[in-house]
Parts: C-alpha cells; structure tokens; sequence
C-alpha cells in the first residue's frame, strides 16, 4: 500500500450491521492506523449507551451530537473511522466525510444485516416494529446518500473481515481487479 493511503483518513458508511467496526478495527491494524468508532466516542464522551441518548433526546438530539462529532474526528489526520449508520442523513456529514477521506461503503443485504443486529439490543431504531421492515426502509433512504459519497462499495455478505479488508486495501491501493474498481462517487 502506498504511503498517501497510509496517511489518509478512510471513513466506512453503511447500514447497522455492515461490519463497519469490524471491518474499520482490522484495516486500522493492517495499515497501522488509528481505528475510531464515532458512535463508541459519543457513548464514551456522554457515559450512556446510544439507546438512552435516543430515549432521553430523541433521534433529533443523538444526530445533534453525532454532527458535533464528525465534525471533530473527521479534522483528524491517518484515522480508519466507522460512522454510525445514520450519520450520512446530515448534508454537512456528508459533505465532510467526502472532502476529508476516502468513502468506503460496506454493503449488505437485508437479510445479513438482520441476522448481524438480531443479537444486539443497543439498536434503538430497531426496538419498536418489525426489524426487517425498518432494515428495509431505512437502506431505501440511505443507499442514495451512501453512494452520493463513496470512492467505492464492498458487499460484506457472507464474507471474513479479512477478505473485506484485503478488497479494501487493493482498491484503494489501485491494485484492484478491472470488476473491483470504481472512479470516486462514479458506481
């Protein structure tokens, strides 16, 4: 891997369940960055889990924060960061994130990312209804706003985070298969 991409940040996006913190936390090790989870800040920085910040503010006031905090770590420099699946929704998030790194977005199906989330109760869009349904409606609004910003996609079905980070890492090193590349924000 060439030393810009070393030094560069590279943000994932996607939905719950992607395996963004998964897959962030292995190319952080490989190309010997600093791995950072915004959600993981957030609960770190307020001392309460996402879910009680929903309960008590509201989605309105948890994107609030979020805002704040990809406005901060996104100033970093040489950081692999997972975003909260959600965080694409605010213009200025998107706008960041595309002019301060490379976009990675980690794709799967619904019926991956519901076998990934079931076993997590510190989803809180995913408390009340059905789950598939907001899985559903929730990737119909934000696949556009992924895609808007993304260098690249990488499915995550049914693979190894070591598979999906090695992808990563050869397309970003432009080493890619002609099927694997993509021009920036041009899928």
């Amino acid at each position: 891997m060439n030393e810009q991409t070393e030094t560069t940040n590279i943000f994932l996006v996607g939905p719950m369940g992607s395996g963004k913190s998964a897959v962030g936390r292995r190319l952080a090790r490989d190309i010997r960055a600093k791995f950072v989870d915004s959600d993981a800040v957030i609960e770190q920085r307020t001392g309460v889990e996402i879910s009680y910040i929903f309960e008590k503010e509201g989605e309105t006031g948890f994107r609030r924060r979020e805002r704040e905090m990809l406005e901060e770590l996104t100033d970093l420099s040489g950081i692999v960061l997972a975003t909260g699946g959600g965080s694409v929704l605010a213009p200025e998030n998107r706008s960041r994130l595309a002019e301060r790194g490379r976009v990675v977005y980690l794709q799967a199906s619904i019926p991956q990312l519901l076998d990934r989330t079931s076993h997590n109760r510190n989803r809180p869009l995913l408390a009340r209804g059905d789950p598939e349904q907001t899985l559903t409606a929730l990737l119909e609004q934000r696949d556009p706003l992924y895609r808007e910003i993304a260098d690249f996609c990488v499915d995550t079905d049914g693979r190894t985070v070591a598979d999906v980070v090695a992808e990563i890492r050869r397309r970003l090193s432009g080493d890619a298969p002609a099927e694997e590349r993509s021009t920036k924000r041009g899928l």
